[in-house]
């Protein structure tokens, strides 16, 4: 038996707390050994679930562990490429919450970085590991609703009253198009295996981070429109409407928290088949994929030059954006 990837987490983040901590201890093939914080108030609710858990006071420290085989960056958006690069030149492979990096260029140095040292670095674009997406996908390409013509999304959330969240600061690479755009334009680009030719976008700026956007493009087979907000009701959803069908998305970024992941179907003669996924845990298939990548060399399915695709939308879109 391999002995498994041995995992460490730089900084205790609400959310790797929340959800990504816990997927390391549950993987197959993971064990979640280190967390880096200064803060034992910050440190407790991990040793809760894993009592062995090492508590480094830096980042650093925990970097220079031989006892670390990945670590996980859950960091604030600004510092995701300065702690990604050294943590693999500390010979760590590295998990990078999203958006990995503030402009598509910055993918060039990871990218470098990644080939120079051979480790597996990639960002935790979570959904692509999920098989209610693997099944889009497939569908698609199948022509099981004929010839693609319109992809639409929609991602929303309200955290307006959270005024010390990282999300409504610009200085900590703040909005909605990092936090949740990456959701809405990946997945169009993953479920299709194309990139867009024209993007055109409008934008409601709320002290320095997007509050809003809207956000139209031209892909070679298909149109494409989305939204995304973190100033409205929380709504998620994800449409694919071919000339022989649709394929609507229920839950596809935050399955079993914003509810069950359901894929339909829907052809002519108003069928609908239903596929559900009521256990899936994308974040633990996710850990699972990362540990299968570096023990057995399969190939990863987010790869850096996948979110590269994704950040050189975004960058399109704040560079053309009107205020909306």
């Amino acid at each position: 038996m391999q002995k498994p990837v041995r995992w460490g987490i730089l900084g205790a983040a609400k959310f790797a707390r929340q959800f990504m901590a816990p997927a390391i201890h549950a993987a197959e093939g993971a064990q979640l050994v280190a967390l880096a914080t200064s803060s034992a108030d910050k440190a407790e609710p991990f040793q809760a679930f894993c009592p062995d858990l090492t508590v480094y006071q830096d980042y650093d420290a925990l970097l220079a562990s031989p006892d670390i085989d990945a670590v996980y960056v859950p960091l604030p958006n600004h510092l995701h490429v300065e702690w990604s690069l050294k943590a693999m030149a500390a010979g760590k492979h590295v998990l990078c919450e999203k958006p990995m990096t503030m402009r598509a260029g910055e993918f060039d140095q990871l990218i470098a970085k990644r080939d120079e040292t051979g480790l597996l670095a990639a960002e935790a674009y979570m959904i692509v590991h999920h098989p209610q997406w693997q099944m889009v996908r497939r569908l698609i390409d199948d022509g099981a609703i004929g010839k693609l013509a319109h992809v639409s999304g929609k991602f929303s959330f309200d955290n307006r009253a959270d005024t010390d969240n990282i999300r409504n600061k610009a200085e900590t690479g703040g909005g909605g198009l990092r936090d949740i755009g990456v959701y809405v334009l990946g997945s169009a680009r993953f479920a299709t295996g194309q990139e867009p030719d024209d993007v055109s976008a409008q934008i409601r700026w709320e002290n320095g981070i997007d509050a809003m956007a809207e956000v139209q493009a031209q892909f070679p087979g298909f149109s494409y429109s989305a939204y995304v907000s973190i100033r409205m009701h929380p709504y998620q959803e994800m449409l694919f409407h071919g000339e022989g069908g649709v394929i609507r998305l229920t839950a596809p970024f935050n399955a079993r928290v914003f509810g069950e992941a359901r894929v339909e179907l829907h052809r002519a003669g108003l069928e609908v088949q239903v596929t559900r996924f009521p256990a899936d845990d994308h974040y633990k298939l996710q850990v699972e994929a990362f540990g299968w990548s570096i023990r057995d060399g399969v190939d990863y399915p987010c790869p850096l030059e996948f979110s590269r695709g994704t950040q050189a939308m975004m960058d399109r879109i704040f560079e053309v954006a009107q205020p909306l």
